[in-house]
């Protein structure tokens, strides 16, 4: 797959910006032995995996571009490393990101995404390994991907030329190509494996894949074909965890994901997983939250800074979280500076903001919306709605959805996602809010109804607005 350049660019000569980096690189080796190491073990693997080479030939003038690179340490896995690419690093008032097109973006909605996760009452998790390195990049342009590093690591050694035949961590291009590729690669094996080419073309957020199946034999099924679609591209379908017993023993022991590879399936408890930012518990198929509480000054870049910190793209937390950004807003508009403290009046109730979030873990919401042991599919449902609640005050405005199942022999309900946002400064009046509100319940349907690819028989709006 080539590099999608908006024109194929004349660059400046610019090793010198290479070499310098690398100096700084070497500097903070010294400093810092753990970060030489992970970072040579995370250099070899590029080079076992076949993803570099050494780059023999002189280039030709203007065809040829530099890249300096960095480690970078994951927040939540402080021992794994990840080597990015500086395609953003300008030479001569320009750098590679600026002569690459990022394409259409064929990324997969993760709200959609988290909200078809929730269907049915199966569910499983899997992640592309290395997922930009899968994609190569054509010989014609490697050398606008050259890099320079120390042979087997040796920083005593002369620095030699090398380029990457893949595409890179760090390239505006390197999303778009590798969600396309995955996309292309699911259409090319859709008339043989139909469900998981569905799957792979709708249910992945960048490398994440997300499967939800009504039973057993469709989830082993799908995961076996999943698998055999992303072989077919030399691309590897692992990290794989579900909440049925059944389905983790069809999937081999090294498919599985690190933290369950030695769970004694059916007694042990599965560690809580990540998914698309959300905490999963699979043993209890709840969303739970966890915020890791730094301590942070209370000013106005503090408060900021916590009340960001909470992720929450489906909305179950929209209610509270309303209340840490009112605090924020009210120091906006007092023209409180960024590091100055938060005024004696404001702080009673950020004091109480804060002992509440310290009490999220405690909230578990259940992932799947569909009544238990009965799909959204079965025979049994007899109708399906949605309804949307919008309401507003002087403080905030916002929305709640919810889908209503009814069955021969019983009526369930569960939350689908909600929004909240702050009153603006400039007054409004409450019924102008109330319509706001009511906006925002119509834009959360039409998403809905696109996302959940379901068939809806009936949509309610509520509103006490007269």
């Amino acid at each position: 797959m080539p590099l999608p350049f908006k024109t194929r660019p004349l660059l400046p000569e610019n090793k010198q910006l290479a070499l310098v980096r690398l100096k700084r690189l070497k500097a903070k080796f010294e400093k810092d032995p753990k970060l030489k190491d992970d970072y040579v073990k995370f250099m070899e693997g590029v080079f076992k995996d076949g993803n570099a080479q050494r780059a023999e030939h002189q280039p030709k003038a203007g065809n040829v571009w530099y890249i300096p690179h960095q480690g970078v340490y994951h927040p939540r896995k402080p021992e794994k490393i990840r080597v990015v690419f500086d395609c953003s690093a300008k030479y001569d008032g320009t750098a590679l990101n600026d002569h690459l097109l990022t394409g259409p973006d064929l990324t997969n909605g993760l709200t959609g995404v988290l909200c078809r996760f929730r269907k049915y009452p199966i569910t499983i998790i899997c992640d592309v390994e290395r997922m930009f390195h899968r994609f190569h990049v054509s010989q014609e342009d490697r050398d606008y991907l050259r890099f320079l590093w120390w042979e087997n690591g040796d920083t005593n050694s002369e620095p030699k030329e090398y380029c990457m035949k893949v595409h890179l961590f760090g390239a505006a291009s390197s999303p778009g190509c590798a969600n396309y590729g995955m996309k292309y690669l699911a259409c090319q094996n859709e008339r043989e494996y139909p469900a998981a080419a569905s799957f792979i073309k709708g249910n992945f957020y960048v490398d994440d894949g997300l499967i939800k199946v009504e039973n057993v034999d469709a989830a082993i099924k799908l995961v076996q074909e999943a698998r055999n679609v992303c072989a077919k591209g030399k691309l590897r379908l692992h990290k794989f965890i579900s909440n049925n017993q059944k389905v983790m023993e069809s999937i081999p022991v090294s498919e599985r994901a690190n933290g369950v590879q030695d769970v004694e399936l059916g007694s042990d408890e599965i560690p809580v997983q990540t998914v698309l930012g959300v905490k999963w518990s699979v043993n209890s198929d709840t969303f739970s939250f966890k915020v890791a509480l730094d301590e942070k000054p209370a000013t106005r870049r503090g408060i900021l800074s916590t009340v960001a910190s909470v992720f929450d793209p489906l909305g179950f937390l929209a209610p509270f979280l309303l209340l840490g950004k009112k605090v924020l807003q009210e120091m906006c508009q007092r023209d409180i500076e960024w590091d100055d403290p938060l005024p004696t009046e404001l702080m009673p109730q950020w004091s109480s903001w804060l002992n509440e979030l310290k009490s999220l873990h405690k909230l578990q919401i259940t992932r799947c919306f569909a009544p238990e042991h009965l799909g959204l599919e079965d025979q049994r449902v007899q109708r399906i709605e949605l309804h949307h609640f919008s309401d507003a005050s002087s403080h905030g405005y916002g929305q709640c959805s919810y889908i209503r199942v009814l069955s021969k022999d019983k009526v369930h309900c569960s939350f689908v996602i909600g929004k909240a946002r702050v009153a603006p400064t400039k007054i409004v009046t409450i019924p102008r809010l109330e319509l706001t509100a009511a906006v925002i319940s119509s834009a959360v349907s039409s998403m809905l109804k696109e996302e959940l690819e379901l068939k809806i028989d009936q949509e309610y709006f509520w509103t006490d607005s007269k």
